[in-house]
């Protein structure tokens, strides 16, 4: 081999460096991309679940079996104040965010724990919203109208549920680890998803309770 060519030979990049992730012969990409793909098909696959969900109490709201209809059990103060508190617990979050990006524990914190005490406060609420109507008779037996609501609106105040697990899992990292990169990854990842329950329940409240009671 030539002196210049194996000058040239010593100097290529190592496979499975830094300078060769991206390319096709560079090995498997780095955990934190493949995780960030895996969430948002996650994020997706949530958002067809629900999408499904919506079109089938849709196709069942008609489906009473001589029972009590929306109009009939949905109560707009109760709802108004869920949608309320989950929009609180959206906008603590964006400050928490905020606190994140500022590398501020203490912002962080308190964003992530007013978050969480008001999806707390949702979760109460739609839990005796569901005591009530269970109480009265009007359980998910009653009929498929009943049944699909409660499926719906169950699935979201689950994923509520979890989210707030996530929640305080991010608050312990966060106090006990700082603001490394891959916890900071993890937050990003668990903001999109509280945003998303949102958006959702903004759905629901819609076309579940406002539309509801016009029927």
């Amino acid at each position: 081999m030539s002196s210049a060519a194996e000058h040239e030979y010593r100097h290529l990049p190592v496979m499975g460096s830094a300078e060769a992730v991206g390319h096709g012969a560079g090995g498997p990409a780095p955990q934190r991309i493949v995780v960030g793909y895996g969430f948002w098909i996650f994020l997706l696959s949530d958002i067809v679940m629900f999408s499904a969900f919506f079109a089938t109490y849709g196709v069942l709201l008609p489906e009473t079996a001589g029972g009590p209809g929306p109009r009939d059990i949905f109560d707009l103060t109760t709802a108004g104040w869920e949608t309320a508190f989950l929009l609180a617990s959206s906008f603590a979050c964006t400050i928490a965010t905020l606190g994140v990006e500022q590398r501020s524990q203490r912002w962080t914190q308190i964003g992530l724990l007013v978050a969480g005490l008001f999806g707390v406060g949702f979760l109460a609420l739609e839990f005796r919203e569901f005591a009530d109507l269970i109480e009265k008779g009007y359980g998910p037996e009653r009929s498929a109208f009943l049944t699909s609501f409660f499926t719906l609106v169950g699935c979201h105040g689950a994923h509520v549920s979890l989210g707030l697990l996530w929640l305080g899992t991010m608050m312990a990292q966060f106090y006990a680890k700082g603001f490394r990169e891959t916890i900071v990854h993890r937050f990003l990842c668990f903001s999109l998803f509280w945003h998303a329950l949102d958006i959702i329940w903004v759905a629901i409240f819609t076309v579940v309770y406002l539309m509801g009671v016009r029927l």
